[in-house]
């Protein structure tokens, strides 16, 4: 059982980087404080988690069906990969750090199957650009619907303020059906747990990361990209969720960073693109990109050595 430690390792790394694309945007906006945004999302994770996380579990097992020993070394490489990006502040694609590791592992033994990735990668792909368009489309339409029933201000605050909440909770059960399939779905494809046993200990460590170092990231993605009100943090927050909890029914585990930078782009191509911090963007990609790659090489590299020095067989 102490292969888990990779996973949950990974878990911890995913909760502190991905807390951001839930509840940044409402912390930057000042809606609420990040105590009550890490306890809420912890909650919700395992909620949803629970709940829902059985349905991206059989993805990930099918691509990574691997020796327990294989599964730790994929989890760790992943969870390595992104501590390190949280380090530098920067939000990554935690479906990305798994399955890079699972490739770079699947290239000990040969050329792995990648065919079975398409689904995958297309999914990834389409994520930033769902969750663009939503943002574009609910920010004026529930804009001027605001406008209109809620004439008085004060009320108008009040609110958004709540919508906000609702909103992230949202976002948050998302994250635990979605993403909680990324922390320990190889150790279901290596028949060390079950998909159960999987998503508690998997959205447990997610919330470990939320609510122990997940201020840094919260800071880039709800201030450097564009700069928010309490309304812009809630439609980049529920458009984010929408998309992400999509993509949970059909089962691919998808990237909430990438839904939320998605939504806030959105957000800031509607009130005029010069509002949008282009070099925090391509910042932000260059970690999409290199994510994959460095999770696969440091998992390769990793069971290299072990190998080197065990003389097993992977």
């Amino acid at each position: 059982m102490w292969t888990l430690i990779g996973g949950v390792f990974l878990g911890w790394g995913l909760g502190s980087n991905d807390a951001a694309n839930i509840f940044g945007t409402g912390v930057a906006a000042r809606v609420l404080t990040y105590r009550t945004a890490t306890i809420l999302i912890s909650i919700f994770v395992v909620i949803g988690a629970l709940l829902e996380g059985y349905k991206g579990m059989g993805t990930v097992a099918e691509m990574s069906t691997m020796s327990h020993m294989a599964a730790f070394m994929a989890a760790f490489a992943a969870g390595l990969c992104v501590a390190i990006f949280s380090y530098l502040s920067l939000p990554v694609a935690t479906s990305q750090a798994i399955m890079g590791a699972v490739l770079g592992i699947g290239l000990i033994s040969g050329i792995p199957d990648i065919t079975r990735m398409y689904k995958v990668v297309l999914c990834w792909v389409f994520t930033p650009i769902s969750a663009i368009a939503l943002s574009r489309v609910l920010y004026p339409l529930l804009g001027n619907a605001f406008q209109k029933v809620l004439a008085d201000l004060q009320t108008r605050n009040i609110f958004i303020r709540w919508a906000l909440l609702l909103a992230g909770c949202y976002g948050a059960y998302s994250l635990g059906a979605n993403n909680v399939a990324n922390v320990t779905g190889v150790y279901v494809g290596s028949g060390l747990l079950t998909p159960l046993q999987a998503a508690l200990v998997g959205s447990l460590s997610i919330a470990s990361g939320v609510m122990t170092y997940s201020r840094k990231v919260m800071n880039t993605v709800g201030k450097k990209i564009v700069e928010l009100d309490g309304f812009s943090a809630f439609i980049s927050t529920f458009s984010a969720a929408i998309t992400v909890h999509l993509f949970t029914q059909v089962g691919v585990p998808v990237s909430t960073s990438q839904a939320i930078v998605g939504g806030v782009t959105g957000v800031g191509l509607v009130k005029g693109a010069r509002t949008v911090s282009r070099k925090t963007l391509l910042e932000i990609a260059i970690g999409w990109v290199s994510t994959p790659i460095s999770s696969g090489v440091i998992a390769y590299l990793m069971m290299r050595f072990y190998l080197a020095f065990s003389g097993a067989g992977s």
